[in-house]
């Protein structure tokens, strides 16, 4: 099985960086409960692994939290192998929307 890697720079601490991937898969979870159905993810202090059912089709990978950027690894068997690098910048693109900004909260001028 081919496996999708992707890199996402950031300027956020390691702690921002993972609490905005937390909150966006919980979002993508409630936005696409059908594509995602199954899906489970339990964190290893910076590391999210995560294996369900993607359209029908096993997938297992981890997202790495390091303090300049996050490791996506995706193993991807079948036809979804064959999208891998179509799928690739899609992942890339999402991963700078939430990573792209600077870190929220409360700010103090």
């Amino acid at each position: 099985m081919p496996n999708l890697t992707a890199s996402v720079p950031h300027q956020l601490t390691r702690a921002e960086a993972k609490r905005r991937i937390q909150e966006g898969v919980s979002d993508f979870h409630r936005q696409q409960p059908a594509l995602l159905g199954g899906v489970h993810e339990t964190w290893n202090g910076d590391t999210m692994n995560f294996s369900g059912g993607v359209m029908g089709q096993s997938i297992s990978g981890w997202i790495n939290v390091e303090d300049r950027e996050v490791r996506v690894e995706v193993v991807l068997p079948g036809l979804l192998g064959m999208m891998a690098a179509a799928l690739k910048p899609q992942i890339e693109r999402q991963g700078q929307k939430l990573l792209g900004g600077p870190p929220s909260g409360p700010r103090f001028c």
